[in-house]
């Protein structure tokens, strides 16, 4: 007789759990610091929190909770597909842009197909494609952590179903170049899923190749720049051809009231939007011209920076910040980071400067 245990997928037995950032109470309890002297930056949230806007729209309907949303977020749907500059019927959404991934795995992945993922970066796209039943083949990024493009066009094969790249990419923050990205648009069939999350923060953006290509779809959030991570809401530029299937694939009322409400009035908060890239711009550049001298430092056109901390451990340099009330990301937990790869979320300028002091005095020590 089978175990009850064995009605459990044996693709999801197979995947490693996901690892979040710490939390602000996870770290308070451990190290029994006072969360109002903690500050995190290791999940590449927006340090300047949500937009007011948002925070009064959640407040005005806090009361309608006890109704369905609208089952496809269309309101919503109408004012980012005008913010793109795409048709409503190019735009899609999801719990996260998590949520535009999982549907997406749903609709195209499947025991026999594969996923081409260009490593390290996001490792959610290795878990969604697994629970499919599908196969990840992991194409390592270069020494400078740019795409192998030769590597990524020559991994493709009639069993390919779709190909992961981020830009600007998480955890390096570098952005695809334009030409790499249509040398493999244009010489695969299978479809290319370019993850923007950060792009607000970047010099550049390649939204505009999905009028030029039926095989790319861009993943895009509202966590990073309209600030609000915690709602989860996520959306995605499609090809018309996948649109209505994706619509019978998409959970139903995927995105709740309050994220439809607060989505709306971030995406109505212009100057809350330049004042956080703003904030990031500068407060990248600081970060990087005060640490250059004691680490490597990567370019990075996202919410965050990376720094190679060697020859100390990532380890060993992000337990001692959690010490000192400071939450980072130790990338280890990225397929092919290494040990001596750090992630810090731009913070405010105070929380900058307490980042430079205290890290310079571990790098130092």
């Amino acid at each position: 007789m089978r175990h009850i245990t064995d009605l459990i997928k044996s693709s999801i037995k197979d995947i490693n759990e996901y690892v979040p950032g710490k939390s602000i109470e996870e770290i308070a309890t451990g190290y029994g610091i006072k969360p109002e002297d903690i500050i995190k930056l290791g999940s590449n949230e927006n340090s300047m929190g949500p937009s007011p806007m948002a925070v009064e729209a959640v407040r005005s309907c806090s009361e309608t909770i006890s109704i369905y949303p609208s089952p496809d977020a269309g309101e919503l749907r109408s004012v980012l597909a005008e913010y793109v500059g795409f048709p409503e019927d190019r735009v899609v959404m999801g719990a996260g842009m998590d949520g535009v991934v999982d549907t997406l795995m749903r609709m195209f992945i499947q025991p026999g197909t594969k996923a081409l993922i260009s490593t390290p970066t996001f490792s959610y796209y290795e878990i969604a494609v697994r629970a499919q039943g599908g196969t990840p083949v992991f194409i390592r990024r270069s020494a400078d952590f740019s795409i192998d493009t030769d590597a990524v066009i020559s991994s493709i094969d009639y069993s390919t179903n779709m190909v992961f790249l981020c830009s600007p990419n998480n955890p390096s923050g570098n952005s695809i170049p334009e030409s790499d990205l249509r040398e493999i648009l244009d010489r695969s069939d299978a479809l290319v899923f370019l993850d923007e999350a950060y792009v607000e923060f970047a010099n550049m953006q390649l939204t505009h190749l999905s009028n030029e290509y039926d095989n790319l779809i861009v993943g895009r959030t509202l966590s990073k720049a309209m600030g609000i991570a915690g709602l989860r809401v996520g959306y995605g530029i499609v090809p018309e051809w996948i649109f209505r299937e994706y619509m019978k694939a998409t959970t139903p009322f995927a995105i709740n009231r309050i994220g439809i409400a607060a989505g709306l009035a971030a995406l109505k908060d212009v100057e809350y939007r330049k004042k956080t890239i703003e904030n990031v711009r500068i407060g990248r550049t600081f970060l990087s011209d005060h640490l250059s001298s004691y680490c490597h430092v990567y370019p990075s056109e996202a919410n965050f920076i990376m720094l190679d901390v060697s020859p100390k451990k990532s380890s060993e340099v992000s337990k001692r910040m959690l010490k000192k009330g400071i939450i980072i990301r130790d990338c280890k937990s990225f397929r092919d980071a290494g040990e001596h790869l750090i992630r810090i979320t731009i913070g405010t300028p105070d929380q900058n400067r307490r980042v430079v002091d205290t890290l310079i005095e571990i790098l130092q020590s």
